[in-house]
């Protein structure tokens, strides 16, 4: 509220300024008042109510927009098992899957707990700033770690978790404020944090559980502390909700939660939030969509969107009997950007790094892939808009951007296929006698046919093994087009 109430503390000042006051008096407190209105309007006066349409309402800050690319990092005890999926708890003790069960029964002691790995989160090997220049090698624009999974414990020193925490179990750090502080201070990336609303064995979920959640002690308790504890701590610009689907909204007091966020919290004008605040708001509602995971939907949408999927195509957490045909290629990676993008959404690509605190060499090798494509294609992927079109009509496996620019708009195809030939056939462009095309990363520009009634016919000319701009993926670039 402090905004408000300086603004208020101001009006009164000025309604209380007795007849007597002298007119210089009058006017500095006049001319205090209009800077303090031009400082509140240029930051915005927010004013959201805890309702779905008003906090619909908010404009999207636009540096979300413009990045395209995030990493998610899914990092916690479940690492330390590593098998199966970030569920293992769950799968063990709660679900009762076979292979998880076997598992602990083959090679723990029958007395051990869950709460026993928590010793062996160790992250001895994780370096803050290690990882910040790997996740700024990858081109992204954004991070959003895991502060607490469903398993509740927190890789902060949360008040609200106590001896289930990473300060007080487990690393002995504040693993969330070093990766933050190693973040800012090394690379523009926006930090974001992941949070779970429920946690699988609470007691005080389950009792609201059973209660039908007509009580809500652990949201009270629990749930909302931890977020307030973390917005003010760590100022995180992306909220990444999580564990909502069992209860209502009303339950959560999800949206008392982000309107204080978009009002009055630390990050109110640059944060953003995702969908997943309550039972049926997923894909309905919050700051930009995400309506299920590996969201891809091939078409263009009316909202923001985001695509967060994994890398290793089984798991979010770390896995330790993972396979090599179970990670995607780049050229996987790629598609499914592009077309995300394409499409209007981003991607929140996701690495899970081991208990140690590493981030094994293919996740990083992904990552660094990831990024010289970008070096030469960004251009077509950064502050991009969706065009007319999304893929290509003609030629499968084409995906197109555009951007204003120089006073007219460029229009990229990224082509997963190269050419066979000596001509790439495209048929959604319409060409004008000013359209001229180019590949990024290539100097000069292409000779062109226009093809009937619309289309274009690109002559590829003889390029050199090794002066093709990038392995994978490449941008043609049109300006001049009629559509």
């Amino acid at each position: 509220m402090g905004r408000r109430r300086a603004l208020k503390e101001t009006l009164t000042h000025v309604m209380h300024l007795k007849s007597h006051d002298n007119k210089m008096a009058t006017e500095k407190v006049l001319l205090g008042l209009s800077l303090l209105i031009f400082i509140l309007s240029a930051r915005g006066l927010n004013n959201y109510s805890p309702t779905w349409e008003s906090i619909d309402s908010r404009p999207l800050p636009p540096w979300y927009d413009e990045a395209k690319l995030g990493i998610f990092i899914h990092w916690g005890v479940f690492s330390v098992p590593s098998f199966r999926s970030e569920w293992f708890w769950n799968d063990w003790k709660g679900a009762k899957t076979n292979d998880t069960v076997k598992f602990m029964l083959d090679n723990y002691r029958p007395d051990f707990t869950y709460a026993d790995f928590a010793a062996q989160f160790t992250a001895e090997f994780f370096n803050p700033a290690e990882w910040a220049d790997i996740f700024n090698s990858s081109g992204a624009q954004y991070v959003v770690l895991t502060s607490k999974h469903h398993e509740g414990f927190t890789n902060w020193p949360s008040k609200y978790s106590f001896n289930w925490n990473s300060m007080d179990n487990g690393p002995n750090r504040d693993l969330v404020g070093e990766l933050a502080a190693a973040i800012r201070q090394k690379t523009k990336i926006h930090f974001g944090l992941y949070h779970s609303l429920f946690e699988w064995f609470h007691p005080l979920y389950l009792q609201d559980k059973a209660n039908n959640f007509s009580t809500n002690n652990f949201v009270k308790y629990k749930t909302l502390p931890e977020l307030y504890e973390i917005v003010n701590a760590y100022k995180p610009e992306v909220i990444w909700s999580d564990g909502d689907w069992d209860a209502p909204d009303t339950y959560w007091q999800s949206r008392e939660f982000i309107a204080w966020l978009y009002n009055d919290s630390p990050v109110r004008d640059t944060v953003v939030t995702n969908d997943r605040w309550g039972n049926g708001v997923m894909c309905h509602h919050g700051g930009f969509l995400t309506c299920s995971d590996r969201y891809n939907p091939g078409k263009l949408q009316k909202r923001k969107f985001e695509n967060a999927m994994t890398i290793d195509s089984q798991s979010w957490g770390y896995r330790r009997n993972t396979t090599l045909t179970q990670f995607l290629t780049i050229e996987a990676l790629l598609e499914t950007f592009v077309s995300t993008v394409s499409c209007g959404g981003n991607m929140l690509m996701n690495v899970g790094p081991t208990k140690d605190g590493r981030i094994i060499p293919l996740f990083q090798e992904r990552l660094k892939q990831m990024g010289d494509w970008l070096k030469v294609n960004g251009e077509a992927i950064y502050s991009s808009r969706p065009w007319t079109s999304q893929n290509d009509t003609l030629t499968s496996r084409v995906w197109y951007t555009s951007k204003k620019q120089n006073g007219g708009t460029s229009v990229y195809a990224v082509v997963l296929d190269w050419p066979k030939g000596d001509t790439l056939s495209l048929g959604d462009p319409v060409t004008s006698l000013a359209t001229t095309v180019s590949l990024l990363g290539y100097p000069g520009n292409f000779n062109w046919q226009k093809r009937e009634p619309k289309g274009i016919d690109i002559e590829i000319p003889p390029i050199p093994f090794n002066k093709i701009p990038c392995q994978w993926a490449w941008t043609f670039k049109f300006t001049g087009l009629a559509n």
